[in-house]
C-alpha cells in the first residue's frame, strides 16, 4: 500500500507555501480537480501544461478537447481561467512596479494577440500601476500610434509616467526601426507634458525586451 505525502499535494502546498511556489502542471491539476479513469489529474495536467507551454496564443476549445481526458467540462474550465487572468492583470489595482519584469505579468494577455497592439501603462509617482489600456491594434505585423492617443490617457489617469508595451505576433523581441523612431517621438511628447516615458517593452511568446534596457539614446532626459 503507497502512503501519499498530504503535505506534498498541490492544495496543501498552497496553503503552506502560496500559489507562486506550484508549477504549471499543479496549478492545472487544482483547477482540474480530478482526471479520468484512464488518466490522473497529475498525468493529465502534466500533458495540458506542455500543450500549453508550446503555443503562441490562445487554444480554442476544440483544440483542447483533443487532449485525452480533457472533455467539454474541463476545457471550458481551463478557458474560463485563461480569460479571467487576462481581465484580471487589465485591471487597474494598485500595484508597484520595481522594474520591467515586474510589469510583464499584467501584460501576459499580449503574447495570444495575432495581430500588432499598442499598449500605455500609466504609473504613480511611487511607480504603481493605474491603468493598462489598449490604445491601437492594427494588421498582424503594424499598428499606427499616435501622441494624443497614448497621453489622452495617460492624463485621464494622471499618471506621473507611462510605460509603453506591444506584442510582435511573429514571436521576434527584436526592435525595428520604427519601433525606435516611436519610441524617440514618444519620449519627446511625454518629456513636453512632463510624463516621462519610462520604458518600451516587445512583447511575444518568447519573453520580452527593454528598450530603456537596449537603447537607453532614445529616451528624454
Amino acid at each position: 500500500m503507497i502512503v501519499c505525502d498530504k503535505s506534498k499535494l498541490p492544495r496543501e502546498r498552497l496553503q503552506l507555501e502560496g500559489a507562486e511556489s506550484l508549477s504549471t502542471a499543479e496549478l492545472l491539476a487544482l483547477i482540474l480537480g480530478r482526471g479520468t479513469s484512464e488518466k490522473d489529474v497529475f498525468t493529465l495536467s502534466d500533458e495540458l501544461a506542455k500543450f500549453l507551454s508550446g503555443l503562441a496564443r490562445r487554444p480554442s476549445l476544440q483544440e483542447l478537447c483533443r487532449i485525452g481526458g480533457l472533455g467539454t467540462a474541463k476545457a471550458s474550465q481551463i478557458l474560463a481561467c485563461l480569460e479571467l487572468s487576462c481581465r484580471f492583470f487589465i485591471g487597474s489595482q494598485m500595484e508597484n512596479v520595481s522594474s520591467p519584469s515586474a510589469l510583464v505579468p499584467h501584460l501576459a494577455f499580449l503574447k495570444f494577440k495575432r495581430q500588432e497592439c499598442f499598449v500605455v501603462v500609466s504609473l504613480s509617482s511611487c511607480n504603481g500601476i493605474l491603468g493598462i489600456h489598449v490604445v491601437t491594434e492594427g494588421l498582424a505585423d503594424r499598428t499606427q500610434v499616435h501622441a494624443r492617443e497614448v497621453f489622452t490617457e495617460a492624463i485621464r489617469d494622471r499618471a506621473s509616467g507611462v510605460i509603453l508595451a506591444h506584442n510582435h505576433p511573429s514571436g521576434s523581441l527584436e526592435s525595428s526601426e520604427e519601433d525606435k523612431r516611436v519610441t524617440r517621438f514618444l519620449s519627446q511628447a511625454g518629456k513636453l507634458l512632463e510624463i516621462p516615458v519610462l520604458d518600451h517593452l516587445i512583447l511575444s511568446f518568447r519573453g520580452y525586451t527593454s528598450l530603456r534596457r537596449e537603447f537607453p539614446e532614445l529616451f528624454a532626459t
